[in-house]
């Protein structure tokens, strides 16, 4: 807060005492008042205005400083009239009363939208897992009739209803997931095996080595992630080359575990790579009719609910790489044992 600006709301005050202390001066000097006297009077007044002004600046800034910190330290700002005091003054009485009406209003819109996503986001989970009997029914018949092609698109729909459920959840992470050490060698066969049919299908060579690891994580969510980015680079593959590989490794140092999946797919363009972590972004050189944008942003997502870094680097018709990188030490082990 500015003195400039308290004496622009103290303008009225200020020409009203200056005017005052002309008027008086000349009062006092047609009355022959000596004219020592007359400036000893004029000063000390002028000195006592000032000094009054100063005190009130000092405290009106206080008040102003507690206010702003207090907004600044609360996450949700719309709570600020139940911490605040009441004002004093009466100019400023109105000012909170209008805030308080607008924050309780405020208040209700929210308190509305939470339960309204909340029966939203319930009928999303119970959707997803009642649907998933039917889609087992189907994998199991087509199974029965070995059929490659009804067996391929029932994969695709289940993919497609885990990561309806996954979105579902990803606003509400923190009150899902159970943090504790993994074997990351284990979990990446468990996901191969699952996804060995379409690697088969589609000939793409598997080179996982250095995955003997020991991170601190949530199985499921992980698991999620690491298959959504397995999805992207089948989907992706490169059709004009042969053989088309995907690479699982890590590499480790001090502070961080990296697990690495790169592959020598169709790549990302140069201009779509800052965007390809966006909810809802396909690119403008990517199967289009395969894509819904959303599995690396989910991926990006859940990531940073997890503490976790995911980073692509990428070159057109080359290659893409993904990192998922783990912090090491006492902040994970800690989180593992809150969990």
């Amino acid at each position: 807060m500015k003195f400039s600006y308290f004496l622009e709301e103290k303008i009225v005050y200020l020409l009203a005492n200056i005017s005052l202390l002309f008027f008086l001066s000349i009062y006092l000097f047609f009355l022959e008042i000596p004219l020592l006297f007359l400036i000893v009077l004029i000063i000390l007044y002028l000195g006592i205005m000032f000094s009054y002004l100063i005190v009130e600046f000092q405290i009106t800034k206080k008040k102003y400083n507690e206010i702003v910190h207090l907004v600044d330290s609360l996450e949700e700002k719309y709570l600020i009239t139940d911490v605040i005091t009441k004002p004093n003054k009466i100019s400023d009485r109105a000012y909170y009363y209008a805030l308080k009406k607008a924050c309780k209003e405020m208040n209700d819109k929210i308190s509305n939208i939470e339960e309204k996503s909340r029966e939203y986001q319930e009928y999303i989970e119970s959707f997803a897992h009642e649907i998933k009997t039917p889609i087992a029914s189907l994998a199991l018949y087509s199974e029965n009739k070995h059929d490659k092609q009804i067996k391929r698109e029932i994969k695709r729909i289940d993919n497609l209803v885990e990561q309806v459920l996954y979105y579902a959840r990803s606003e509400t992470v923190e009150k899902d997931y159970f943090i504790k050490k993994l074997d990351l060698e284990e979990l990446i066969h468990h996901l191969l095996m699952e996804y060995r049919q379409v690697l088969l299908e589609n000939k793409i060579q598997l080179h996982v080595h250095d995955i003997k690891r020991s991170i601190y994580c949530d199985w499921k969510w992980l698991d999620f992630i690491i298959g959504q980015i397995l999805q992207n680079s089948i989907k992706y593959r490169n059709t004009k080359i042969s053989p088309n590989i995907i690479e699982i490794f890590t590499k480790e140092n001090k502070y961080q575990v990296e697990l690495i999946i790169w592959d020598n797919g169709i790549g990302i363009s140069p201009s779509d790579l800052p965007r390809v972590l966006e909810k809802g972004f396909t690119g403008s050189n990517r199967k289009k009719e395969y894509a819904t944008g959303m599995g690396l942003y989910l991926g990006k997502k859940l990531c940073d609910k997890l503490n976790l870094q995911l980073t692509i680097t990428s070159e057109f018709r080359q290659y893409t790489e993904v990192k998922i990188i783990f912090p090491k030490g006492d902040l994970a082990k800690f989180k593992a044992n809150r969990s």
